[in-house]
């Protein structure tokens, strides 16, 4: 780790995208940089600011901006009064956010110290063209992996299109991408995809994405033992010294703790020590953790046919189940009904909410995880050496997917949000992912070790975070 020294005098401002899921990550990157003594203010809109709570009470030295919710005519009517937006709102969330530039630029021009660099999320490509005016450089953030990132610059880049504009199974190849993924229509970036058919915010929304591509560098929450090839595609294109793999961003731990606090992301809504002493009855690599992340909604036809898999496959489990809000719930979606609960009682649990999700993935019990593929989980599973049943659904996690796929430690048993799973074939996977599953557990352990290799000292994610911090710490230097 950096001793703190010039580094102290940088000023930084980190600049969350306010969705849990981009969150998480850069808040694990704002408490590591806290640690090597840079002096940060953290902006933040009024209703995510008490997700910031466990992040200030362990490091008070943080400063916070609270800026209101910037009101917009593209946010539905209905919502105007709203201090955030509602989750799958991107388009109009964005767009919005754009209209933090004027307070946050008056607030640069009237601060007595002001930063001298701004860690962005990428969803944020907007505070490239604010650094630019401010003369500070723009870091972008990534919660996404290198793959997904790679091929998300490749389509803002070079804007492929279909040939048949009626065929969602077409193809779309990334030549100049490792490997050369390839996927369907369908699985490609819906918000690349509203672009193409014309989304109205669709221009605004291309040019924070291109501005992400010009930004001075790049830091990303994966590590060179998982992704080294697309890294360097990412290093090829940004700069070789401008990028920073400095993953597998963790909570704050003990040192012999890598699974985390229970705390990470919100409380548990349920008792985390019963979870636990649940856990503990259990026998080695005996249980299956389901949980789809913390926006997907599963319809009803899904949760029954989910349901009915982990009652035909007889194994133990724990379900995280996201419950609709009352205005979220059309027809479509529904809940977990309590009969189920009651049938699998002792056998499986239930938590509906938010889960420790970190500290049940580092059990020893817990054999293998039903996930949609969102990034946070990905790392979170291998840093568990726990084995993947991938059910992708949306955003980058087919590319998470395929990486999975690449590394072998996952097999696809569902594909699409619209999809319903055969639960005889759901129930077959859950089964061998338990029993038969000796291979890909051995991977899963590989790259578990390399990934707490690679935050230890003098690992190659602790080396560019120091390297990170060595730079921004220049930086104050050259302002002074």
């Amino acid at each position: 780790m950096t001793t703190p020294g010039s580094e102290a005098q940088a000023h930084i401002l980190i600049f969350p995208y306010p969705a849990q899921g981009h969150m998480i990550s850069l808040l694990d990157l704002t408490h590591q940089l806290s640690l090597r003594g840079l002096t940060i203010t953290i902006l933040v809109t009024p209703k995510n600011l008490p997700l910031l709570n466990p992040l200030l009470s362990k490091n008070p030295s943080i400063k916070t901006l609270v800026l209101p919710f910037p009101t917009h005519p593209s946010i539905p009517h209905g919502l105007e009064n709203c201090k955030d937006l509602p989750p799958n709102s991107f388009a109009f969330m964005t767009a919005a956010l754009g209209g933090l530039y004027e307070p946050l630029l008056n607030w640069f021009k009237t601060h007595p110290s002001p930063p001298v660099a701004i860690i962005s999320d990428m969803f944020l490509g907007w505070t490239h063209r604010l650094a630019c005016e401010l003369n500070v450089r723009r870091f972008v953030f990534s919660p996404s992996g290198a793959m997904a990132l790679s091929v998300g610059f490749s389509l803002w880049k070079d804007n492929p299109r279909r040939k048949n504009e009626d065929d969602r199974n077409e193809v779309i190849s990334f030549p100049k991408i490792p490997n050369c993924p390839k996927y369907p229509w369908w699985q490609i970036s819906p918000i690349y995809r509203r672009y193409v058919h014309g989304h109205p915010n669709g221009e605004f929304i291309r040019d924070i994405m291109v501005a992400n591509t010009e930004s001075w560098g790049l830091v990303i929450n994966s590590f060179t033992e998982l992704e080294a090839s697309y890294l360097d595609h990412l290093r090829e294109k940004m700069g070789q010294d401008r990028v920073w793999a400095v993953g597998p961003l963790l909570p704050p731990r003990s040192k012999d703790d890598v699974s985390g606090p229970s705390e990470r992301g919100g409380s548990s809504s349920a008792p985390v020590q019963e979870l636990m002493a649940w856990l503990d009855s259990c026998e080695d690599h005996s249980v299956v953790y389901v949980c789809f992340g913390s926006q997907a909604l599963l319809t009803s036809d899904q949760i029954e046919a989910v349901a009915s898999g982990l009652d035909q496959s007889g194994i133990r489990f724990i379900w995280a189940t996201k419950e609709p809000a009352n205005a979220q719930v059309d027809g479509r979606y529904g809940t977990l009904p309590i009969e189920f609960e009651q049938k699998v009682a002792g056998r499986g649990i239930i938590v509906r909410g938010w889960a420790p999700q970190v500290m049940i993935l580092g059990h020893r019990a817990v054999g293998s995880f039903l996930t949609h593929c969102g990034w946070n989980s990905v790392l979170e599973g291998l840093v568990a050496g726990v084995p993947m049943l991938a059910w992708p659904m949306g955003a980058d996690q087919f590319v998470d997917a395929d990486l999975l796929d690449e590394l072998k430690v996952g097999e696809r048993v569902c594909e699409g949000a619209g999809t319903v799973p055969n639960s005889t074939e759901l129930a077959r996977a859950v089964r061998e992912s338990v029993s038969d599953n000796e291979d890909r557990r051995k991977r899963a352990k590989e790259i578990s070790r390399a990934a707490v290799d690679a935050i230890k000292d003098d690992g190659s994610s602790a080396t560019d975070l120091d390297g990170l911090v060595t730079h921004l710490g220049g930086l104050a230097l050259k302002s002074m």
